[in-house]
């Protein structure tokens, strides 16, 4: 199975991935065997000019048209043993605005502040986890495999957070996260997989904790991996954007979605490899509705 786990950790990361809030999990239902593993550079460009607030989605940003974010990720997983795999992964991200007019400067001259910017960038959040076979169990052809993933998650950079409408295109929540998630993968003779995950992530300071999950379906053949999921964050409180009781740290907003996605990974030789994805969310609640793109090459070995 080393073939199809090369190709999917590679997937995996690169394709549906926001930068900001990580839409698409890490893990897969593939194990990459002791000794092997990957190593991935992606880039990703997502846009949004429109916002789910609640109760509907909205047309416009606050203070800004339209939000960019673009982001270089390194990857890298590597298989222990045969039963336990290791990922890191760390990306850079660039947060950009575009605010109509003198608008920036005359929310400074206003405020008598420098606070406001349109565009915040820098390294993020650096996260590692172990990922554990438990159980595996041929059913004919196909072989179901149950996991169990625990992960942690940490800012690397003084990113700012702070109060503020400004503050819309952070970087990132400056949260810790510890998360424990378990995996059930279905994998048939022809290729064929489906792989479904449910988890929950406390975070540290006012970032709601939150229910998190993902189910994927797809072909990992020995020339070509194909792949679409779905995944879904369901906080556990906070509050909603412009409703009573925000006072606009947006950290600590409640912050759900379903996103859709899918990717392509085809090898070159020699173990490098390189992969195309799209994703979008069609859902949410004090989150732009974004549509994103990734491309970038992996070396397996």
């Amino acid at each position: 199975m080393r073939n199809f786990s090369a190709l999917v950790f590679t997937t995996l990361f690169m394709a549906g991935v926001t930068s900001v809030a990580q839409a698409q999990s890490l893990v897969s239902g593939f194990m990459a065997g002791k000794g092997h593993g990957s190593v991935v550079v992606s880039g990703t460009t997502e846009s949004y000019q429109s916002v789910f607030l609640a109760p509907d989605k909205i047309d416009g940003v606050p203070i800004f048209q339209e939000v960019r974010v673009n982001s270089l990720n390194l990857y890298g997983t590597y298989g222990l043993s045969d039963k336990v795999d290791a990922v890191v992964s760390l990306p850079y991200i660039q947060s950009k605005g575009r605010a109509p007019g003198t608008v920036i400067n005359d929310l400074n001259n206003l405020f008598s502040t420098q606070g406001y910017t349109n565009v915040r960038q820098g390294l993020q959040d650096l996260t590692a986890l172990l990922k554990f076979k438990t159980y595996s169990r041929e059913i004919g052809t196909s072989v179901l495999d149950l996991l169990g993933v625990a992960s942690f998650s940490t800012p690397v950079s003084d990113y700012q957070t702070n109060t503020g409408y400004g503050y819309i295109i952070a970087i990132g929540n400056r949260a810790t996260k510890y998360s424990a998630a378990g995996v059930a993968h279905l994998k048939t003779s022809s290729g064929v997989f489906a792989t479904g995950q449910v988890g929950y992530s406390l975070r540290t300071g006012q970032v709601p904790h939150a229910l998190v999950g993902e189910a994927k379906v797809g072909y990992a053949g020995p020339k070509t991996y194909l792949e679409g999921f779905a995944s879904f964050q369901e906080s556990n409180g906070g509050t909603d954007i412009s409703q009573q009781g925000f006072n606009g740290f947006f950290p600590a907003t409640r912050v759900n979605f379903i996103r859709l996605g899918g990717s392509i990974y085809r090898p070159l030789a020699n173990g490098i490899g390189v992969v195309f994805g799209v994703s979008t969310y069609v859902a949410g609640r004090n989150i732009g509705k974004s549509t994103g793109y990734s491309a970038g090459a992996s070396y397996n070995f």
